[in-house]
């Protein structure tokens, strides 16, 4: 059953009138009930707020990684471990192959976790050092054998605690960015639900960077964002919206600052929604931005990527 965001109430309360109608027998009622909540959601999601976009790409319901690299590899193969501390299992990653095209790929990304166990187990996606070195560890291997790259970005940042600070984790996102920078291969990031600080940034210094219409890419969170500038807690949490329509989070804010490359459409009501049907647009995406860059050789690459973030920091 989809757990409704707080804007979407009304959308719900004519979906309970809907399922009342169709209790009682009014099968008439019921379909024209939920004729008009279809209608209301269109509406609501054709003028969503960013801070209303950061709910949507933080609901527990949409795409995870798992998901996502079901339906566009084949024989996945996980790789664990940065062979010098351990495994994280925030940052996952494998081989496999691009379905339909047998195109070998590395894949590796943020995995949040569906249920209470599993978030724990992957600590809401935020990666430490070890995740972060393991990252950097498949670049390398990926470029070693000429694999094509896809890094699935969805976390609030990398894990700040203090085991993670102790390991260095600074230095260890600066090392994940360095790799994909220097990376002979083609990378492809996409972004499909919170893409938060370094965190992210450690896996999207890519050739093309594309992101669910609902997603969010920013250097920090709208609250921690507010708590910076308001100083005090309940503040921030009044002025998060306020952070959020200042800090152009958004896709369509991005894309026009030439910080992404491509906006791949979600389903109405968002990814959450219907996960499989986002799921096929967005590796439909990861295929088309791919497919180009493979004619290209290493030094054009990595040439043109660092161009295009050079570019982006001027323009910035």
């Amino acid at each position: 059953m989809t757990t409704f965001l707080d804007f979407e109430k009304p959308v719900a309360t004519i979906l309970d009138r809907a399922r009342d109608y169709r209790a009682s027998g009014d099968e008439a009622g019921a379909r024209h009930a939920e004729g008009a909540a279809r209608r209301l959601l269109a509406e609501t999601y054709a003028r969503l707020s960013p801070w209303q976009k950061t709910q949507v790409a933080r609901h527990p319901d949409r795409p995870h990684f798992g998901d996502i690299v079901h339906a566009l590899v084949e024989d996945f193969t996980p790789l664990a471990g940065d062979r010098a501390f351990g495994e994280d299992h925030a940052i996952v990653g494998g081989l496999g192959r691009l379905r339909g095209l047998g195109i070998p790929l590395m894949v590796i990304g943020h995995e949040k976790g569906r249920d209470v166990a599993s978030r724990v187990k992957h600590s809401f996606g935020m990666g430490r050092p070890e995740g972060y070195r393991k990252a950097v560890r498949l670049v390398e291997l990926a470029g070693r054998f000429n694999v094509p790259i896809v890094t699935l970005i969805d976390t609030a940042g990398a894990y700040p605690g203090l085991d993670s600070e102790e390991r260095g984790v600074a230095e260890a996102i600066a090392q994940s960015t360095a790799a994909c920078l220097a990376a002979p291969v083609p990378i492809i990031a996409a972004i499909t639900g919170e893409g938060g600080s370094g965190g992210a940034v450690a896996l999207a210094a890519a050739d093309k960077v594309i992101m669910f219409e609902h997603a969010v890419y920013a250097v920090i969170s709208p609250e921690g964002c507010a708590s910076i500038l308001w100083r005090t807690a309940d503040k921030a949490a009044n002025h998060a919206p306020e952070a959020a329509e200042a800090m152009k989070v958004t896709a369509g804010d991005l894309k026009a600052l030439g910080v992404i490359d491509t906006i791949v459409s979600e389903p109405l009501g968002g990814a959450h929604r219907d996960p499989a049907a986002a799921v096929a647009s967005l590796t439909m995406g990861i295929a088309n931005a791919l497919q180009p860059l493979l004619a290209h050789d290493a030094a054009s690459l990595r040439r043109a990527r660092r161009s295009k973030f050079v570019e982006m920091g001027r323009a910035l």
